[in-house]
């Protein structure tokens, strides 16, 4: 059933997600890139190779201030509707990534910074 779950959170980011015309990234496209994550996040185990990838993708992709707000806003909005998420756990898939990140992701994380 937590995976039932999973699935109907990614779903419903990939039809709620909006667009911002300020920007080269969309939250839809944030989703799609760290969607491979979601069971790290919410399992543990093995992080997946497709994870890693759409981590470097997603870091490859934030050109601007306004991509890394948006993609900050995306990952926290998203991660709070995946029951089961570990935030410790998600913020350690940069380091295990060998990715930078510019930001750590918890409910409380101000993305407008």
């Amino acid at each position: 059933m937590p995976r039932f779950s999973v699935i109907v959170a990614i779903v419903f980011l990939l039809v709620t997600a909006p667009s911002v015309t300020n920007a080269t990234i969309t939250c839809g496209e944030v989703v799609v890139l760290l969607t491979p994550c979601i069971p790290f996040g919410v399992f543990g185990g093995a992080v997946p190779p497709d994870c890693c990838k759409g981590i470097k993708g997603l870091n490859a992709a934030k050109k601007t201030t306004m991509d890394r707000r948006i993609a900050c806003s995306c990952i926290q909005e998203g991660a709070a509707r995946i029951p089961g998420i570990n935030y410790d756990r998600i913020n350690t898939l940069c380091d295990v990534c060998d990715s930078p990140c510019p930001y750590k992701v918890y409910p409380s994380t101000n993305c407008s910074a």
